[in-house]
């Protein structure tokens, strides 16, 4: 009878939680996975209601997770390539092969459709350092700088630089507004991790020293027309540079929220409508900007205390 009574007294201690141990004292990483999963399900969710092909990268450069929808899958970049462009320039620039003061004076024979300021500069007259030349490229777009600067660079060169960083997938294969190139399939393109991968690079200084990495992310956060941009709140910083073709719509950058920067690449081809692609970048960059803007300011426990 007292060996029963002792059993039944053993089986129930042993079903009481020892003190300390019902409660952890520090919090778990389960919140956190759970806002991460319903990102991923929002996005994917956008993915789906596109009449189009999106592939997407988005890299939290806090903590290392990444999401990725058709994340290798090889797409034109349109102006996005640029990025690439103003990679090596730096690097070049970093190397001692030319200077960012170096000038170049307008020539007529240079001016392609597609550039709002250079065409309405004044040939043999004007003179631009590559400094210039860059911030046009990245602020307006502009076509004609930017083929003066990939002929500065040599396509070759640019590749080469791909190529060391392991992006081999990622290619210059012609100068802007070049049509018969594009006919002949001689596309610029990359894939969203490797586009990803290489605004990570030079965001960690793997590319570029420090006061080349500054300055690059300087230029490339010049204000510009950008649906990325567009998603953000307004005193939000990125940078980043769209790209747009006929059934093309691109952005990737750098995200700078503070104290959970990120990196976002959207490319969107096949669609039927080019205003959806940019909804959808928009749409994006919203989403992400609010899980991150929330992950910055909140406790280990999801508590925010906003300043009065």
């Amino acid at each position: 009878m007292i060996k029963r009574i002792l059993l039944t007294l053993i089986t129930i201690l042993a079903c009481i939680p020892v003190f300390g141990q019902c409660c952890p004292e520090q919090p778990t990483k389960e919140k956190k996975q759970a806002l991460w999963v319903k990102l991923q399900e929002e996005l994917t969710a956008i993915d789906k209601g596109l009449d189009g092909v999106m592939g997407l990268a988005v890299k939290d450069l806090t903590s290392g997770d990444t999401f990725f929808i058709h994340g290798d899958e090889i797409m034109p970049q349109a102006s996005s390539i640029k990025i690439a462009v103003l990679a090596n320039l730096y690097l070049q620039a970093q190397q001692g092969k030319l200077k960012l003061t170096d000038e170049y004076v307008v020539r007529a024979s240079d001016l392609v459709s597609g550039s709002d300021i250079m065409l309405g500069l004044t040939p043999g007259v004007t003179r631009l350092t590559l400094r210039d030349l860059a911030t046009m490229m990245v602020a307006v777009s502009d076509n004609s700088a930017t083929n003066v600067l990939i002929g500065r660079v040599g396509m070759e060169n640019v590749n080469a630089m791909l190529d060391s960083l392991g992006l081999h997938a990622t290619r210059l294969r012609r100068q802007m507004m070049d049509l018969k190139a594009a006919g002949e399939g001689r596309e610029n393109v990359s894939t969203p991790r490797e586009m990803m991968t290489l605004l990570e690079t030079i965001y960690r200084g793997k590319l570029l020293n420090k006061e080349m990495t500054h300055d690059f992310i300087k230029v490339l956060s010049t204000h510009k027309e950008s649906s990325l941009l567009q998603g953000l709140p307004d005193d939000a910083a990125a940078a980043s540079k769209p790209g747009e073709l006929e059934a093309v719509r691109n952005d990737s950058g750098i995200i700078f929220v503070k104290g959970r920067p990120y990196i976002l690449c959207v490319m969107t081809t096949y669609l039927k409508d080019e205003k959806e692609g940019a909804a959808a970048i928009r749409k994006i960059a919203t989403l992400t900007y609010s899980y991150f803007d929330r992950l910055a300011r909140a406790s280990e426990y999801g508590r925010v205390v906003s300043p009065k």
